[in-house]
C-alpha cells in the first residue's frame, strides 16, 4: 500500500495522537543479538499485560522523528500493522487485525529492519473505542515469536490466571522475632506488603543445633509448615524479585536490641536463601 504525502501526514497524527502518552516502546531487531529473557523478564512482561498474543507482521511504516516524541537515537519508531494468530492470555477482546507503535534499533547500517512477514509475541492491551488497536505495555513488549519462548510463557500466565497466585509483594511491612523456651530457639516473622492488600508471612524457626527454618505463608493463616517457593516460580518471582535487601529498619517492631538483631539477621537469610533475580531486559526492570 502507497501513501500520499496528504495521506501519510493524516495516518502519522492519528496514530500518534493515540499513544503521545506512551512510553517509548523497544523491540528486538532482526540481526540484533540480545540475550534470551529470563523468567523474571517474562513474568515482569505477562503482570502488566491486559493480553498476550501471537501475531504476524504485515506491514510496517516508519513515523517521521519530528513526530515521535521521546524516541531513542539509534531507534525508529514504527507502525505496525499485524494478523492476530494466537490468543495466549487475555479477556479484552483482540480481532484479527491488529495496529500499534513499536520503536525499534537500526540495523548495523543505520537500516530501519524490515520486520514484514515476522511471527512476534506481544505483550499489549487494548485501547477502548479503537477496535483493533493496541498499546504495548512497555519497552521489551514485542519479542520474536519461538516455541521454545511460549512454552516457557505459557507457565508463567497459568500460574498468573490462577485465583489463588501469589500476590504481588511491594515490600516489608512489619517483623518481630521472639525467643522460645530453649536457648538458641527462636522465631521471627515478617508481614509483607502487597499490591492488592492480600496477607503474605514470611515465618523463620531457629532450633538449637539445627539450621535455620522457613517458609512462606500466603494466605491470613501463619502456617509453621509453610515451604519456601522453588526458585524459577511464580511465589519465587514474588519475593525474590520485589523484597529489599534489607529489613527497613521503621518496619523492625523487636523492641529490646538482641531481637531486632535476630530479625534483621532472619531476613537476610530468607534473601540469601531466595537468591538473585536475574533480567536481561531492562526496560521493564524494578
Amino acid at each position: 500500500m502507497m501513501f500520499t504525502s496528504t495521506s501519510k501526514d493524516k495516518f502519522s497524527l492519528a496514530i500518534l495522537g493515540a499513544c503521545l502518552l506512551c512510553a517509548p516502546l523497544a523491540a528486538q531487531a532482526q540481526g540484533i543479538v540480545r540475550a534470551e529473557p529470563t523468567y523474571a523478564d517474562l513474568a515482569d512482561l505477562a503482570d502488566g499485560a491486559k493480553v498476550v498474543l501471537q501475531a504476524e507482521i504485515r506491514k510496517q511504516v516508519v513515523v517521521e522523528p519530528a513526530r515521535a516524541p521521546g524516541l531513542k537515537p539509534g531507534f525508529a519508531r514504527l507502525y505496525i500493522e499485524a494478523r492476530t494468530l494466537s490468543l495466549l492470555s487475555g479477556k479484552e477482546p483482540v480481532g484479527e487485525s491488529l495496529r500499534y507503535l513499536v520503536d525499534v534499533p537500526l540495523d548495523a547500517k543505520g537500516k530501519v529492519p524490515k520486520l514484514k512477514k515476522q511471527q512476534v509475541l506481544l505483550f499489549a492491551r487494548t485501547v477502548p473505542g479503537r477496535p483493533g488497536e493496541l498499546q504495548l505495555q512497555g519497552p521489551d513488549a514485542q519479542q520474536p515469536w519461538s516455541e521454545e519462548l511460549a512454552t516457557r510463557l505459557r507457565p508463567i500466565l497459568a500460574a498468573m490466571a490462577d485465583p489463588s497466585a501469589p500476590a504481588a509483594v511491594t515490600g516489608v511491612r512489619d517483623a518481630i522475632s521472639v525467643e522460645g523456651n530453649l536457648a538458641g530457639e527462636s522465631e521471627s516473622q515478617i508481614f509483607l506488603s502487597t499490591r492488592e492488600g492480600e496477607p503474605v508471612t514470611i515465618s523463620v524457626i531457629r532450633r538449637p543445633g539445627q539450621p535455620p527454618v522457613w517458609g512462606v505463608s500466603w494466605t491470613d493463616i501463619v502456617d509453621q509448615a509453610a515451604a519456601p517457593p522453588s526458585p524459577g516460580t511464580l511465589a519465587w518471582y514474588r519475593l525474590a524479585c520485589f523484597l529489599p535487601g534489607t529489613i527497613p529498619a521503621s518496619a523492625n517492631l523487636s523492641r529490646d536490641g538482641a531481637s531486632r538483631s535476630r530479625a534483621a539477621a532472619d531476613y537476610r537469610y530468607v534473601v540469601e536463601q531466595l537468591g538473585q533475580c536475574p533480567r536481561n531486559l531492562h526496560g521493564l526492570s524494578q
